[in-house]
């Protein structure tokens, strides 16, 4: 294995890249603490750990195993590579085999019969399941146990198989999608494993977070009113990474107070010495053009990471738009049914004009007028300069600056896994890396390969064995391979952008050097406000606490689907309500008025002829997947979010696989299907649209003198409209096509704040500067809202406007970018006065002249970051906070 050490000087050239090196933190080595077996593990199952190299447990572990033995909720909360696993199938598989042996002693009992234990596990990805198939299958042989059967069961799973599982499964592997769709539906053809349900495993649990957790917590609560039908009366152990609070949000997951929650937490795993390095690429001379730095495939084809991870795409547009005469628009991930395809992207900007990443607009009146860095410098007035020597000079792309970074670890034998933002980052990382180690070594070359959502089941366990065994040295990946797949023996991570929270910074981190071995982890700073902060405040990053999981299980959007379904798995009884929430027996009310229930002296009733299941979809995409399929064979290459298929694989879009390029010949949406042809192109495509925002209701509202906060429910439309070629890498426009797709409608909540006239007038701002003054604003808020809400920029979505026809003044609206809200945008209402400060003092400290990537330049606006007028931006913020209460 290398060193990190050398590794690190294999980055550094020589010193030739130094200056971009902003910082170096080794983290120490920790010794393990093992404790002895407990007394209750089953003798056979203890052998077979014992036989795979595990002596003796880690107290964390023997803690977690304890807690759950004894009927106690728990989970635990400890870093990549600590062996959770061990934690919950200790515990588990010792009552199933304890259950079969009682019935095996007393084969008479009617109860033995009946009651064998049963496990059901979920996790976030159908990946995460078979990978923990695979490891309990060894540890099963390893014990040379027949007597636990053990089955994975999903969407792909057939129906005589499902029968097999549904009448002997005593361990079932699944996703809460299967339990949502099928499961729980059709609960009476479980009625087996249900009855007899001893503990639910959930896995890599911080995963649920934000709309997806509120729908997961939604699941679990009809999982458990369903399973007590039956008598049950399950168990739930969570498996989380490091988290704040984890016991709060186990708690709030599964629908329990937080006091019948153990949480776990101190790890007491080994632990390799780990070395973190931050890294600004450097700045583009302006000899090379504006676009040498940009990897072939990044902008035009960058799609961005949809959360949470699955295993079909979840992703919203690739576009670049004009909004509606008048509005500036950046919108943030579409979700649910009718939603916007959002135009979000990933490190590369497609969605923006490419040209806004290189070069600042052209300077209005007001630009020049910000200084040089000063005292004060630094996004949060620190002090500190971020950007050195000539501001306005752009920087190279984080992915290609990654690519470089990938090739030298590979050629150096460094096993290696580089986290991208963006589907088609991972593309292009690989493809580029492949061709720089093909000049130095071909066989090196074809060790290199991508791994995202939207492959091909098949495809992706084929890649997950290569890298683990190591036939493949380096994979480029989305944050598919954050959660806990077991690879092993890397030496380094290296990371494109910050991934939107400390807990997934130290999941990836958490790869590098597991099983206590040593690791290099390199974060890479996209031109971002917030990544350009980190990589110059290594103690935002790296030293302050993890966040805790937000998600609100009350979401009305979320719930009342959720409570259509679990009426229609048995009629919901007023004693039951509880279990949802507070606020349910209203919504309750709502739906009969509906007419999407019946009320009945003795509950609630579905009566619809349709699966009330169909009402809602988990992952937010807005309906089933879109197959794209090769034309001329049949054969099909992955899958698209249905959301994001308007703006993705609409006709004569370029679409990436495996770095192979297929050109869309025709979408049917109503058939779910792209059909599309492999040709070697040397262009890729931008969708345009327009973007709407309509307020329906006022939630709150506060004024600042002439200055109005509000938060509230909206529609944000969105209708894709057309698309252009552009030439690689020199960006040139090739042509544009109309094209005519449906609009989308996502309602969501919204904060806003006004600009009246005589505010505009007291900043100096006139007609001709205000959309860029508020379009400014709008995107340096939506790049510091992270900093105080647990989200990142690609959560959010946001409008500016000159004139807004509801609030009849000038307006700044950044939204939750998930139907019925998430949560963020009312936390920036709340925190208005602290946000609206730093997004002022992180345009005001930053050096650039008229806004740059760093400030106010967005990676994901619909209107190619133009106009924008950052001196006016200072102003405008100025003026709304003078009249901020103190």
């Amino acid at each position: 294995m290398v060193g990190t050490g050398e590794l690190l000087d294999v980055l550094l050239a020589a010193g030739r890249r130094a200056d971009r090196l902003t910082h170096v933190r080794h983290l120490p080595a920790r010794e393990g603490t093992p404790v002895d077996w407990p007394a209750w593990a089953d003798a056979d199952l203890v052998a077979g750990y014992r036989a795979l190299g595990v002596e003796r447990p880690w107290r964390h572990q023997a803690l977690a195993a304890d807690a759950a033995w004894s009927g106690r909720h728990t989970v635990l909360s400890t870093s990549t590579g600590s062996g959770k696993s061990l934690a919950f199938w200790l515990p588990s598989l010792s009552a199933v085999r304890a259950q079969a042996a009682a019935r095996a002693l007393d084969p008479g009992r009617i109860e033995t019969v009946a009651r064998r234990g049963s496990v059901l596990y979920l996790c976030p990805t159908k990946a995460l399941a078979a990978d923990q198939r695979h490891a309990l299958d060894r540890v099963l042989h390893a014990a040379r146990l027949r007597d636990v059967r053990v089955a994975t069961c999903d969407g792909d799973t057939a129906q005589e198989e499902r029968r097999w599982v549904q009448e002997h499964a005593d361990v079932v592997l699944t996703n809460p999608d299967f339990l949502h769709f099928a499961l729980l539906p059709q609960h009476r053809r479980w009625a087996r494993l249900l009855g007899s349900l001893r503990y639910v495993v959930l896995d890599e649990c911080h995963a649920f977070r934000g709309v997806f957790g509120a729908h997961v917590a939604a699941v679990l609560r009809r999982l458990r009113r369903v399973a007590a039908t039956y008598g049950a009366d399950p168990v739930f152990l969570l498996a989380s990474a490091t988290t704040a609070e984890p016991a709060v949000s186990a708690a709030r997951l599964i629908g329990v107070p937080a006091e019948d929650v153990v949480s776990v937490a101190d790890d007491a795993s080994p632990a390799g010495r780990k070395t973190v390095a931050l890294w600004q690429p450097p700045e583009v001379a302006p000899a090379e053009g504006p676009w040498s730095g940009l990897l072939p495939e990044d902008d035009p084809w960058a799609l961005p990471l949809d959360e949470p991870p699955v295993d079909v795409d979840r992703v919203s547009t690739d576009a670049a738009a004009d909004t509606e005469a008048g509005a500036e628009a950046e919108t943030g991930r579409s979700a649910g049914n009718g939603s916007t395809p959002a135009g979000v992207d990933g490190d590369g900007a497609a969605g923006a004009d490419p040209t806004a990443r290189t070069a600042a607009p052209a300077p209005g009146p007001d630009a020049g007028t910000v200084g040089p860095a000063r005292e004060g410098s630094g996004p949060l007035g620190t002090g500190e300069d971020l950007v050195a020597d000539d501001p306005d000079r752009p920087r190279r792309s984080a992915t290609a600056e990654v690519a470089d970074l990938l090739a030298d670890l590979t050629a150096a034998g460094a096993r290696t896994l580089a986290f991208t933002r963006s589907r088609r980052a991972a593309e292009s990382v690989a493809t580029v890396t492949r061709e720089h180690l093909r000049e130095v070594d071909p066989e090196l070359a074809v060790a290199v390969a991508a791994y995202r959502g939207g492959y091909l089941p098949e495809e992706r366990r084929e890649l997950e064995a290569a890298i683990r065994t190591g036939r493949l040295r380096a994979l480029a990946t989305t944050n598919a391979l954050e959660l806990g797949v077991d690879i092993s023996g890397l030496d380094a991570v290296v990371i494109a952008g910050w991934p939107g929270t400390r807990v997934s910074l130290w999941q990836q981190a958490g790869r590098a050097g597991r099983a206590g071995a040593d690791g290099l982890v390199v974060l890479v700073a996209r031109e971002d406000p917030l990544d350009t902060y980190l990589v110059h405040h290594p103690e935002a990053a790296l030293d302050a606490p993890v966040e805790a999981t937000v998600f609100d299980p009350g979401n009305p959007y979320v719930l009342a689907p959720h409570l259509c379904a679990a009426a229609a798995e048995t009629p919901l009884r007023a004693e039951e309500l509880d279990l949802f929430g507070p606020g349910t027996r209203e919504l309750l009310d709502v739906l009969v008025a509906r007419g999407a229930l019946r009320r009945r002296p003795s509950g609630w009733y579905w009566t619809h002829a349709e699966q009330a299941a169909r009402l809602t979809d988990l992952r937010g995409t807005g309906g089933d997947p879109v197959r794209v399929v090769e034309s001329t064979t049949g054969r099909l290459l992955g899958t698209v979010d249905s959301a994001a298929a308007d703006s993705t694989v609409h006709a004569g879009a370029v679409y990436v696989h495996q770095g192979a390029t297929y050109v869309v010949d025709e979408l049917r949406l109503e058939d779910g299907v792209a059909l599309v042809d492999r040709r070697d192109v040397d262009y890729g495509t931008w969708a345009r649209w327009v973007t709407s925002t309509e307020i329906r209701s006022v939630t709150a509202e506060r004024r600042w003198g002439p200055v109005t906060w509000g938060f509230g429910a909206v529609d944000v439309t969105t209708q894709v409209l057309s698309f252009q070629r552009k030439r690689i890498p020199d960006m040139e426009v090739l042509g544009s096509e109309l094209l005519d797709l449906p609009a989308r409608t996502l309602p969501t909540t919204s904060v806003w704040w006004t600009a009246p006239v005589e505010v505009l007038e007291r900043a100096g701002i006139t007609v001709e500067t205000a959309p860029g003054a508020l379009h400014a604003a709008e995107h340096a808020s939506i790049g510091l809202l992270p900093l105080l809400a647990t989200c990142d920029r690609w959560d959010l979505g946001g409008v500016s406007t000159a004139l807004h026809a509801d609030t009849e003044q000038a307006t700044v609206f950044v939204h939750d970018a998930y139907p019925g809200g998430a949560g963020f945008a009312e936390r920036g209402y709340g925190l208005g006065a602290t946000w609206l400060r730093a997004t002022r003092q992180a345009i005001a400290t930053c050096p650039c002249r008229t806004g740059c990537p760093a400030c106010v330049q967005s990676p994901k606006c619909g209107n190619g970051n133009n106009p924008l007028e950052k001196a006016a931006a200072v102003r405008l913020l100025d003026a709304v906070l003078a009249h901020a209460p103190a």
